[in-house]
C-alpha cells in the first residue's frame, strides 16, 4: 500500500512538473510577444503547444502572428490554418494565412485560402477588404510577370482570379489588363505578318486569323470592363481600337 501511495505521489509530481514547464513556456512566449521578440515568441509557443497538445487556441493564433512577424511563413500558415479550424478569430486568421502563402509565393494555397475566406467573411468586414486587396495585388503582379515572360495562358488565369472579389474597381482593372494584353498580342501578330501580306497572302491570312482571335478576346474582356466601370476611358479607348481592327 505504501509503495502504491509513493508511486501515485511520484506520478502527480511528474504531472505537476510538466504543467509548470508548459506554463513557464507559455508565459515566456507571451513576454517575448509583448517585447516584439517574435522569433523567441514563436520558439516558446511551439514548445508550449507541443506540451499543451495544441489545445490553447489563443496561443495557436499568437504563434501564427509571431511566425508572420518573424518571416517564418511556413509556420505562420500552419498555425493560422489550425486557428481557422479551431474557429478562433477566424477572419483575422484567414488574413494571416493568406499573407503567409503570398509571401511563400504559393499561388495554389494562396488562392484556396482567399476563396475560403471570401466564402466565410461577410461583406463590410475589414478582414474581407484585406483579403480582396491581397488577391488583387498578388494576382495582378503575378499576372504581369507571366505576361512579360510571354506566358499569356498563365497571365489570363491570374488576371481572371481577381474576379472572385466584389470590389468593382479591382474587377474593372483586371478586365482592362486582360483586354489590353490580348489587344497588344493581336497587334504584335498582325504587325509581324504585314510584310508578307502581298508576297505570301495565305500566310498573312492565317496569321491575321490568329490575331483576330486575340482581338475578339480583347473585345470581350473590354466590354465586360465597361459593364463593371462604365466611365473607364482607358477601356473605351482600347475597345474602340479593337473594333476598328476587327472591322478591317
Amino acid at each position: 500500500m505504501r509503495k502504491f501511495i509513493a508511486l501515485m505521489a511520484m506520478c502527480l509530481a511528474v504531472g505537476n512538473g510538466f504543467a509548470q514547464d508548459a506554463n513557464q513556456l507559455r508565459d515566456e512566449g507571451d513576454a517575448a510577444l509583448n517585447a516584439k521578440d517574435y522569433a523567441t515568441a514563436l520558439t516558446k509557443y511551439g514548445e508550449y503547444l507541443k506540451l499543451n497538445e495544441y489545445k490553447d487556441t489563443v496561443r495557436i493564433y499568437n504563434a501564427g502572428f509571431a511566425a508572420n512577424q518573424a518571416k517564418n511563413y511556413a509556420e505562420a500558415a500552419k498555425y493560422f490554418d489550425m486557428s481557422v479550424k479551431n474557429n478562433y478569430n477566424v477572419e483575422a486568421s484567414y488574413v494571416g494565412e493568406a499573407m503567409a502563402y503570398r509571401n511563400l509565393n504559393n499561388t495554389e494555397e494562396f488562392l484556396k485560402t482567399a476563396k475560403d475566406a471570401l466564402n466565410a467573411i461577410p461583406e463590410g468586414d475589414n478582414n474581407r477588404t484585406n483579403i480582396e486587396k491581397l488577391v488583387y495585388a498578388y494576382c495582378i503582379k503575378q499576372g504581369q510577370t507571366a505576361q512579360k515572360s510571354g506566358d499569356l495562358a498563365t497571365a489570363e488565369k491570374l488576371f481572371n482570379e481577381v474576379l472572385i472579389v466584389s470590389n468593382k474597381t479591382y474587377q474593372g482593372n483586371a478586365l482592362y489588363s486582360l483586354g489590353t494584353m490580348f489587344y497588344n498580342n493581336g497587334a504584335k501578330i498582325l504587325q509581324a505578318a504585314t510584310p508578307v501580306a502581298t508576297t505570301d497572302p495565305d500566310k498573312y491570312k492565317a496569321e491575321k486569323a490568329k490575331a483576330d482571335e486575340d482581338f475578339k478576346k480583347a473585345k470581350d474582356y473590354l466590354t465586360k470592363a465597361l459593364e463593371v466601370n462604365p466611365n473607364d476611358a482607358n477601356s473605351k479607348k482600347i475597345l474602340d481600337a479593337t473594333n476598328t481592327v476587327l472591322a478591317q
